[in-house]
């Protein structure tokens, strides 16, 4: 794991993350394997709950969303079709002195250098570019690496059986919107969600697991129609500023209030688990930096301890989240390969059209055959039939036909996990009264997303009483939430354990349950509150609706 070394947070994060069973390094008892990790008990159920809650916003609380699930091995023909199997690529170089291997451009990075392009597009070093293993000169030339992991399909290893474990989720969105669009009923605008992993053979895994081979995904395409229908059917398209929650969707919004209504709800998202917007940034991409399919792309940044710092010193913060506007590009090249239509009828389209002046058709029509050419171009079609085809789809608008556009909110729930992580570390320095220093840790994580939700402590476990009514309790609310039992040491040694793993509320069974203090308190509870120690009693009979609102 290649850490940053003016970093000693993370040190301090990982050291963390193994010690207490959130992350750990795969196959580590054969000496590891770089760019792979494995997730620990506490890991896993702050895994599950981060992409349980994505999928409950997302999908199951929305009616324009509908879930899917894909295989990783897909057709070699999807990758082909998408570009993947072409330009899927990072820059590579190698050190000459001491065998070192980098990714061009990360190396130009550290140097405070750019990676140019000659004049035929290969990348070239700018003058001064170092080895920063051994200060060496002598570098190769950067050559281009594709990131996918081949494989067979089938006895046979040749190219008639090569297939690729998938490098990203939403192809298979795309290679299967009509299925989705059939079965689920929906009508544009709406969207297909998917939880799933994707792999790229990194050149240089880096940052612990926030650039790692084998990752999780959860992504959204949303399909909305083209801004040329829109304005066919209500006269016009909104505009709203770049930033600020334009509102509840409204059947007159083009792709770009589309864009930045998902970016600010998935702001919102992160809001929602724990992440202030003090811990976020924002970065628009500009022309040179998007993606061939992109009109736009808003990154939302989380300031891990490995970022650049600005002018000012403060953290930048390294992308968390992606939402890009990415055209009809991905449909259009999926019809374009496979030879089926991709294109959807809308029959309020087609009834909107027939009203409109002959002038306004004309217009609509114009714009629309320039974009449907300046995509098929782009892609290398001949100018000769890229106008053909760009006018049969122009035609097909007037008729109410259409290739929907895509908004795409994309996120990495690796990454997620290490900003969760990263947010809810929290050191504090406590001396004794003979002037004895003791480093506390809390991991502060949001109720919603702590892989424990409640830990459930008898004050002593050598009294039958008090066991038996903790098992009573844990039993009422494990049916409910995630439980910890503990009867370990002593009831200090206890919170602190459970402080260190982010356990929000802690319940202890003590005497004055049993009543031995006055029947006033008996069959109540000790709540302590992890963040700030605070403790309040509770009947156990509304232990559990005073807790359901606090971890949901």
């Amino acid at each position: 794991m290649a850490e940053p070394k003016d970093s000693p947070l993370m040190e301090k994060i990982v050291s963390l993350c193994k010690r207490r069973g959130f992350i750990y390094q795969s196959s580590e008892i054969y000496g590891g394997i770089n760019g792979f990790w494995d997730y620990g008990p506490m890991g896993a159920e702050l895994k599950r709950n981060v992409k349980e809650l994505w999928w409950n916003e997302i999908v199951r609380k929305r009616e324009d969303v509908a879930g899917l699930e894909a295989t990783i091995i897909m057709s070699p023909a999807i990758w082909k079709a998408s570009g993947h199997v072409d330009t899927f690529s990072d820059p590579m170089c190698d050190c000459r002195k001491c065998k070192k291997r980098f990714r061009a451009d990360q190396l130009c990075e550290e140097q405070n250098l750019t990676l140019g392009k000659d004049f035929n597009g290969k990348h070239v070093f700018p003058a001064g570019t170092k080895c920063t293993n051994c200060g060496s000169t002598d570098l190769t030339e950067p050559r281009p690496f594709n990131l996918m992991f081949k494989t067979y399909v089938g006895p046979v290893e040749s190219e008639d059986n090569v297939a690729y474990l998938r490098p990203e989720t939403a192809q298979a969105i795309f290679a299967q919107f009509k299925n989705v669009l059939e079965t689920s009923r929906q009508k544009v605008p709406f969207g297909i969600g998917q939880i799933g992993k994707a792999f790229r053979n990194e050149v240089t895994p880096r940052n612990y697991t926030f650039r790692s081979r084998e990752f999780e995904q959860m992504e959204l395409e949303f399909f909305i129609k083209p801004d040329e229908a829109i304005e066919a059917i209500h006269g016009s398209v909104v505009t709203v500023p770049e930033t600020g929650h334009p509102g509840e969707p409204q059947p007159n919004w083009g792709w770009q209030a589309w864009h930045q209504y998902w970016v600010e709800e998935r702001v919102r998202f992160y809001e929602g688990i724990g992440l202030s917007r003090d811990t976020l940034g924002f970065h628009r991409q500009t022309a040179e930096e998007l993606a061939h399919y992109a009109r736009a792309c808003v990154d939302i940044l989380f300031k891990f301890p490995f970022s650049k710092r600005d002018e000012n010193g403060e953290l930048k913060g390294e992308e968390l989240e992606g939402i890009a506007a990415r055209s009809d590009f991905d449909l259009s090249q999926h019809q374009r390969f496979s030879g089926k239509p991709m294109g959807v009828f809308d029959d309020e389209l087609r009834a909107a059209w027939g009203k409109l002046p002959k002038e306004k058709q004309d217009d609509l029509w114009k714009r629309y055959f320039d974009n449907r050419k300046k995509y098929l171009t782009k892609t290398g079609v001949e100018n000769e039939a890229a106008s053909k085809q760009a006018t049969e789809d122009a035609n097909g608008l007037a008729k109410g036909q259409y290739i929907p556009h895509v908004i795409e909110p994309s996120a990495g729930v690796d990454r997620l996990i290490l900003a969760l992580i990263t947010n809810a570390y929290s050191e504090q320095t406590k001396s004794d009264d003979k002037g004895k220093s003791e480093t506390i840790l809390t991991m502060k994580f949001h109720p919603r997303v702590a892989p424990i939700k409640v830990g459930v402590l008898p004050l002593l476990k050598n009294k039958p009483d008090l066991v038996k009514k903790a098992l009573e309790v844990r039993d009422l609310l494990r049916p409910w939430m995630n439980v910890f039992y503990d009867d370990g040491g002593s009831i200090g040694r206890r919170y602190a354990r459970q402080d260190e793993i982010g356990t929000p509320f802690c319940v202890t069974i003590d005497f004055d349950t049993l009543g031995e203090k006055g029947p006033e308190l008996k069959d109540t509870v000790t709540i302590r509150h992890r963040d700030d120690g605070r403790q309040e009693r509770l009947p156990v009979g509304e232990l559990l609706n005073w807790l359901l609102p606090k971890i949901r």
